[in-house]
Formats: structure tokens, C-alpha cells, sequence
């Protein structure tokens, strides 16, 4: 099924700090941290904006194509299936004639807080970020609002432009691990 995201990032954030102003608005946590892998593939053919994720979360293991149309609030799309075993999948992925692009490492601890979704990301060699996604954009605002962040100051990008905002090119690491 493909799903529109509607999310927005607030980067660079203390992790600590963010968990306290998400508690006090009456969010609640729905997971604590943990880490998370993923193997990146490109499409075939390749298509800019376009690839594929195998992602062990730590409750499941998803298998999706990510496409990013915009760095606006809805620009990405999402066909996600849930898939029973990570090493049979990244063999049955290499098996169809796909080799990953890279291994990659997150933290990750999760809130809600109304509709929406929070996730602070912690990832290697970048400042930690919180991701709000929810159902429609307007649920992003609210969540936000009620962290007391300022709209403007919240970005749409993926985590490969986030990346570059540091200087570091994501798609040429390979092993991105902790």
C-alpha cells in the first residue's frame, strides 16, 4: 500500500531535553530507544529519489520503497510490507539481483502526542534530530505547536540531505554504524 508521509524534522536537538517538553505537552512514550538497522538499495534502474529499504525496527521487520517528491511536509511516498525475517529478506533482495548500497545504524525512542507520531533520531555523526509524523499535515503543526517549536525553523528533508547539511555524503558510506 502506498502511503503519503506527512512529516516534519526539528534538528539538532537534546535528546533529553526533547523527551521532557514531549512528557510535559502529554505525549506519552510507545517505545524506548533502541536500535534500529536498515540495508539501502537503489532501484533498478535507478531512479533519483527513489530506492529501497529493508528495516529491522527491533518490533518488526518492513521492506518498502521510499520516493521523495519534494522536501515539502507530504513530498514523500511510501509502499511498505511487512516481511517475517531480515537476513532471509536481505537474501532473498540479493538473490533478485539487488546488492545494498549501504548498512545503516539509528537510535531511535518513540512518542505520541495526540495524532501524531514523534520520533527522536539519534544517528552517527550528526546532531540528533525529532521527526512528527502523523495522518495529514495539519496534525504535524499541532504536534509541534504543542513542543513550543517554531514552524519555520522545522525542515521536510530525508536523512540523506540531513546528512549533507553537515558536510557528509550518506550514500557513499557503506557500514554506518555506532
Amino acid at each position: 500500500m502506498t502511503d503519503i508521509e506527512y512529516e516534519a524534522k526539528a534538528l539538532d536537538v537534546d535528546p533529553v531535553e526533547m523527551a521532557r517538553r514531549i512528557i510535559a505537552a502529554g505525549g506519552v512514550e510507545t517505545a524506548p530507544a533502541r536500535v534500529m538497522r536498515r540495508y539501502v538499495y537503489d532501484t533498478v534502474p535507478h531512479v533519483p529519489g527513489r530506492w529501497v529499504r529493508l528495516r529491522d525496527t527491533g518490533d518488526a521487520v518492513t521492506l518498502c520503497v521510499k520516493e521523495i517528491h519534494t522536501d515539502a511536509v507530504d513530498g514523500t511516498r511510501e509502499t511498505e510490507v511487512t516481511v517475517d525475517d531480515f537476513a532471509e529478506a536481505a537474501e532473498l533482495l540479493r538473490l533478485a539481483g539487488l546488492t545494498p548500497r549501504g548498512y545503516q545504524e539509528n537510535r531511535r525512542t518513540s512518542y505520541a502526542l495526540g495524532a501524531a507520531r514523534l520520533e527522536i533520531d539519534e544517528w552517527p555523526r550528526i546532531p540528533p534530530y525529532l521527526e512528527i509524523e502523523a495522518d495529514d499535515e495539519a496534525q504535524v503543526w499541532a504536534a509541534a505547536t504543542a513542543l513550543g517549536l517554531d514552524l519555520d525553523g522545522l525542515t521536510s528533508i530525508n536523512t540523506t540531505k540531513v546528512y549533507h547539511r553537515y558536510g557528509i555524503d550518506l550514500e557513499s558510506i557503506t557500514d554506518l554504524r555506532f
